[in-house]
């Protein structure tokens, strides 16, 4: 066997080692493409998840068949909770807006909350019937429908409650703290300066001034028969008054159907199947996306920041 040249065993050195940095390159450039494709794979799922969380697909679209339209409206009705008028109200809308909706069933289980997130929920079930009379809308009484809840409730065709529902506080409120007391045994002077007779008007850290206390009563009592306009507007011939109506008393479910708060007892299956008559129930509630969350988080965060930066002690009220 004949033994190679320097020369040929050179030759046959670098075609080894060409060989070997081609395969190590081709290695590379498959990894990196594999590396690419999931990469790919990996923003269009993410892509896609965005889409879904930021309600990027569209708007509801019209569902085939007839079917009844629930709206729930639970909690503390509030400008700041998920039960706000702007909420129920988009709702609502989209509910007798679907073609094929028959009914609309506003579900309540709320204790109240502001008179005027309730107020513009009345006025707007009110235009809707309006608008749109051949759909009927029921209120449909979970565990309670109090005061600002019983006053979205009276704009009904008719409200369908449990026998152990609790139904009423028609009236109004205003609750505070007085410190003054403890401010005196603290050894702690309240300094108060305003431009205006009244700009410190029942200010928890000052002695209850009766001018005000009269004052704030006079406003309750305007807004207590604003409220029992609207219950008496929406429940008319049914309801039967009494000494205790309108006094801020709540009553059972069964008890309330007997006084004319309430018509039937009925739950949200019953009035879809044997009210409506459309068994499908649809929820039109308007859910808070991801992206909704973050936002009023985000917010929230930097209203707290600038309050920290500006370091105001004393804010104009």
């Amino acid at each position: 066997m004949s033994e190679m040249q320097p020369g040929e065993n050179e030759n046959w050195e670098r075609k080894v080692i060409e060989k070997l940095a081609r395969t190590a390159l081709d290695e590379q450039r498959k990894s990196r493409n594999w590396g690419i494709f999931f990469k790919t794979l990996t923003f269009i799922y993410l892509f896609a998840l965005l889409f879904i969380a930021f309600g990027w697909l569209g708007g509801r679209e019209p569902l085939p068949g007839d079917h009844t339209a629930l709206v729930e409206l639970s909690g503390v009705i509030a400008a700041d909770s998920h039960a706000n008028a702007d909420v129920i109200s988009q709702g609502l809308q989209d509910a007798f807006e679907n073609k094929g909706t028959k009914g609309v069933i506003l579900r309540i289980n709320s204790p109240g909350g502001s008179p005027v997130q309730a107020g513009t929920i009345n006025s707007e079930i009110q235009r809707l019937r309006q608008k749109y009379p051949q759909i009927p809308l029921y209120a449909v009484v979970e565990d309670i429908c109090a005061s600002g809840g019983y006053y979205v409730a009276v704009a009904a065709d008719q409200i369908y409650v449990d026998r152990a529902s609790i139904v009423g506080s028609i009236g109004v409120l205003m609750d505070g703290f007085g410190f003054t007391g403890t401010m005196e045994k603290l050894g702690v002077e309240r300094r108060l300066l305003t431009a205006g007779d009244n700009k410190g008007f029942l200010d928890p850290f000052s002695p209850m001034n009766a001018a005000q206390r009269d004052y704030a009563q006079k406003m309750l009592a305007e807004i207590h028969q604003q409220f029992i306009d609207v219950v008496r507007k929406g429940r008319g011939k049914r309801l039967k008054e009494g000494p205790d109506t309108y006094s801020g008393l709540v009553w059972t479910g069964q008890r309330s159907i007997e006084l004319g708060l309430a018509d039937a007892l009925g739950s949200v299956d019953y009035v879809a199947r044997e009210v409506i008559k459309a068994q499908k129930i649809v929820d039109f509630t308007p859910r808070q996306n991801i992206a909704e969350r973050f936002a009023k988080r985000f917010g929230a965060a930097m209203g707290e920041a600038l309050l920290r930066v500006g370091g105001a002690t004393s804010p104009v009220r």
